[in-house]
């Protein structure tokens, strides 16, 4: 377990002294405080921790942390040539799309979970770690893959009859504009 801690620890350091903006950032306050590195993030971590626990705008703080880096990513994910990373963050989005559905209808009864905004923000965490156990991968492979496995026909028939509706409904709009139009053009016609 403590080997596991160190590699962590190595990782985390790594990545604290790899060159971009955050990085910059985090050598600036180090030489202003006296700080090292990794005590400033994980001081800012434990501040953002009780900061969603407690802070006003900590809703929109988990939801913007759930969307900010993954959006990022995947920018940068669809512009790379690996095939991988668009992988693991679509599987994100998925994960995210189907926890917002969720979210939306059980909004009232999250509502009364202390820490709430707190908790979601660390499941956002864990679906966007880039770890073997990574949270979407984990979730989306145990319960959206077999659940879409077993029902694509039935999904891919009621996408069907819904585009084949919307197809009317665009038509039958378009028909009537068309009438409006034409009507319109021989109203100003007679007034000329």
């Amino acid at each position: 377990m403590a080997a596991l801690a160190q590699d962590y620890k190595d990782r985390i350091e790594k990545a604290l002294y790899e060159k971009n903006f955050f990085t910059e950032q985090l050598e600036k306050m180090e030489k202003q405080s006296g700080a090292k590195r990794l005590h400033i993030v994980l001081g800012l971590g434990v501040f953002l921790a009780l900061y969603l626990m407690v802070g006003y705008g900590a809703e929109f703080l988990s939801s913007f942390i759930g969307f900010v880096y993954p959006a990022y990513a995947s920018v940068k994910a669809i512009e790379s040539k690996q095939k991988d990373d668009d992988t693991k963050w679509l599987t994100y989005w998925v994960v995210y799309s189907l926890f917002s559905l969720v979210e939306f209808f059980a909004d009232i009864f999250l509502f009364w979970i202390p820490f709430y905004d707190f908790l979601k923000c660390c499941f956002f965490v864990y679906c966007m770690v880039p770890t073997s156990w990574n949270g979407s991968l984990r979730i989306y492979n145990k319960i959206i893959r077999p659940y879409f496995l077993k029902n694509q026909e039935k999904i891919d028939k009621v996408l069907d009859e819904a585009k084949e509706a919307v197809k009317q409904a665009a038509d039958q709009v378009e028909g009537v504009a068309a009438e409006a139009v034409s009507e319109a053009a021989k109203s100003a016609a007679k007034i000329d």
